[in-house]
Order: structure tokens, then C-alpha cells, then sequence
């Protein structure tokens, strides 16, 4: 909270004292700035599910602490294949699908992760909190419709000169607005929702914004393949 006065108000110094209110030192911008960065830094660590004592750890508690991350994502990626099976038969009518569908789901992917780093960086500084939580998440979902328009039109338009369907460039427009959206919104309300169960949204966020958008990915672009193209 102390490095947070000193963000906001520009401070390079500022007096410490006791309960009775004497003075008993000072604090300088030089300390404030090695908490900030080593926050950073953890932050950072944190979205890749590491911590910073792992340069110096054991073999084994390494391995274990990177498992168990591995593990749930392990998890989380057996979620998306099978949802994908649910369409193998669609995607054996057209194998274009199986060409697109990774696109979708990675641009979706790299959307929600930027809402979800920008995310992190609010709440751990602060700045996101009750007073503007939904304005931020309008701002958020607003960002991802504009996005999902621009790259649908793109994406439509390229799939309609590559493999000569402006049906199919239509279902991947209307896929990757879906996609965008769901990762917007999934970019900031799991950050959120972790830090409110007391987990820590930088460590355990990536993980779980990637399943959203890869599983509404799949499903947006395949389900929306069978209904609009005649697919079964």
C-alpha cells in the first residue's frame, strides 16, 4: 500500500511513525522502487506459472511445482479435444475446418491474454477495483467487439479467396467475433474472480483464460460450420 501512495502521489520521500504518531525514520523512493519491481517481476513469473526461487531450488521441487500447472492444463487441453471430437463428423465433410480451426482459437487466445495481463497489472496496483470494475469491463468488451469485427472481415475475405466459400469465410467471421468477445470478457472476470476466492490471478489466469477461448473457439467455429453449412 506504502509503494502504491508513492505511485500516485509522485513521493520520494515520505515520514514513518509509531502508533502514538513520533517519528522513527523515513522511507525513500529508492526502497519503493525495489518492492515495485520485484512485484513485477513475480507478476510476471506468475503468468508463466513459475516462481522466482526456482533458480536456485532443487530438481524435485521444481519439477514439482511446475507439474501441478502442467497438470491442470493438461486437463484443461483434454477439454478442448473433446470438443472437437464432438464435430469429428463435420470435420471430415470439409476438411478445411481442421485448416482454420487453430486460428480461431489462437487469435481468441492472444486477445484474452493481453485483457488478462492488462488485468493483472490493474489489480495489482490497484487501480481496478468496485468504483470502475464495470466501466472497465464495458471498455473490455467493447475493445473485443471492434477487434472480432475488424478480423472477422479480414479473415472472412481471406477465407473466401483461399478456398473459394464465402459461406465458410462468413462462419469464421461470425466464429471469431464470438471468440474475441468470450476472450475479452474472460481476460478480466477470471483474474477477478481468482483474487476473490484468494488465488493469485497472476499465477493461475493463463491456464483458465486458454481453455475459454480455445473451447469457445472450437465449438463457435465448428458448431456454427454444422448449422450454417448444412454439416451434420
Amino acid at each position: 500500500d506504502v509503494a502504491r501512495q508513492f505511485e500516485r502521489y509522485n513521493l520520494v520521500s515520505a515520514p514513518v511513525v509509531d502508533d502514538s504518531g513520533r517519528l522513527i525514520g523515513s522511507l525513500y523512493i529508492d526502497d519503493i522502487v525495489d518492492v515495485l519491481e520485484e512485484e513485477a517481476e513475480e507478476d510476471m513469473l506468475g503468468l508463466a506459472g513459475v516462481h522466482d526461487e526456482e533458480i536456485t531450488s532443487s530438481v524435485w521441487e521444481t519439477t514439482r511445482a511446475r507439474f501441478i500447472w502442467l497438470l491442470v492444463n493438461l486437463g484443461t487441453a483434454v477439454l478442448a479435444s473433446w470438443v472437437i471430437s464432438l464435430f469429428d463428423a463435420t470435420i471430415q465433410q470439409m476438411v478445411a475446418l481442421a485448416v482454420l480451426m487453430p486460428i480461431v482459437a489462437s487469435m481468441g487466445g492472444n486477445a484474452g491474454t493481453q485483457t488478462m495481463a492488462v488485468t493483472v497489472r490493474a489489480l495489482a496496483t490497484q487501480e481496478l477495483g468496485r468504483a470502475n470494475l464495470w466501466r472497465v469491463v464495458f471498455r473490455e468488451v467493447a475493445v473485443g467487439l471492434l477487434n472480432g469485427l475488424m478480423f472477422a472481415i479480414i479473415m472472412g475475405v481471406f477465407t473466401w479467396w483461399w478456398f473459394g466459400s464465402d459461406q465458410l469465410g462468413l462462419v469464421i467471421g461470425m466464429a471469431m467475433v464470438v471468440n474475441l468477445l468470450a476472450a475479452a470478457l474472460s481476460g478480466i472476470l477470471i483474474p477477478l474472480a481468482l483474487e476473490k476466492v484468494g488465488a493469485d490471478p497472476a499465477l493461475a489466469s493463463t491456464i483458465f483464460v486458454t481453455t475459454v477461448t480455445d473451447v469457445v473457439g472450437f465449438f463457435a467455429f465448428l458448431g456454427l460450420a454444422a448449422w450454417w453449412l448444412g454439416l451434420n
